[in-house]
């Protein structure tokens, strides 16, 4: 049994093999034609033309994702650890909301069951993880969330600093920046250069404030984008091989780990347990 198990992780989990290769792009097709068929049927004349067919094609897709949902518990070994990660919980969101509509039906739940048949579009983020280099992202961003939420936290105390400013400028004339939360507002669509133009300053002084803002603004993209280009870096450079940790299936193990990043797992102990000599030897 336990082979059985170890064949189907090697399967489900890894990609560098032939029969991993071909589950993955089976799986990839699946799930794009599983968010095909839920924005088909949100178009009003196909769902009254075409409705019982839609309906079928979901539970079909919807069997599939729960049968490999099931088999994603079964072969790794720590299968909670799994199930409350990222890609579990894309993977339970992908078939909960088709099985609650079961429950959820008759004219009173019927906006429900439509909020949470868009739900189902949440299959599309199950591809990421078919993406050779989602992982790496993902530890990139993991590295850099320190400096990113304190990044954030001084944007925002500019936000409110500006805009305080802003209304103590324009408030008197401008009825758009009639309170402080309405000039915050402004200032964050200046600061991130989104620039919707419904709230414009008036005055000589309030205009060369919100220049100065927009030129700030560039700061507030490029800081950001240039912490994760950097801890992406430092991931690319740690990342040396594929191998997947069999308790937790993360990805993007050093060439020297012997455990895992995220689980802190043993990840050669098979081979250690079946005398296959030393576990830095068998990487390669």
């Amino acid at each position: 049994m336990s082979s059985i198990r170890d064949s189907a992780r090697t399967i489900i989990f890894e990609a560098d093999t032939p029969a991993g290769r071909f589950f993955d792009v089976v799986l990839i097709v699946v799930i794009l034609l599983s968010v095909i068929v839920v924005m088909l049927d949100s178009v009003a004349d196909l769902n009254s033309r075409y409705g019982e067919i839609l309906y079928a094609l979901e539970w079909c897709f919807t069997i599939v994702f729960i049968v490999e949902y099931g088999l994603r518990l079964w072969c790794i070994e720590k299968p909670w650890a799994y199930a409350r990660s990222f890609y579990g919980i894309v993977d339970l969101f992908g078939i909960v909301p088709t099985l609650l509509s079961l429950w959820l039906v008759g004219a009173q739940y019927f906006l429900v069951v439509r909020v949470l048949r868009v739900l189902r579009v949440f299959r599309v983020l199950k591809m990421a993880r078919y993406v050779g280099e989602a992982e790496l992202i993902a530890q990139a961003l993991t590295a850099s969330r320190r400096k990113i939420t304190v990044f954030i936290a001084s944007a925002l105390a500019l936000m409110v600093v500006f805009g305080s400013f802003m209304y103590l400028v324009e408030g008197h004339i401008n009825p758009g920046f009639a309170s402080i939360p309405h000039s915050i507002y402004w200032a964050v669509a200046t600061m991130t250069t989104v620039g919707y133009g419904d709230i414009v300053p008036v005055t000589g002084l309030g205009q060369a404030v919100a220049s100065f803002i927009m030129i700030i603004g560039y700061g507030i993209i490029a800081v950001p984008t240039g912490i994760v280009t950097l801890e992406l870096n430092e991931a690319n450079r740690r990342q040396a091989n594929t191998k997947t940790c069999a308790d937790c299936s993360a990805e993007g193990h050093s060439r020297e780990a012997s455990y895992c990043w995220r689980c802190g797992a043993n990840l050669y102990r098979r081979q250690s347990a079946e005398g296959e000599g030393d576990p830095m030897t068998s990487i390669d």
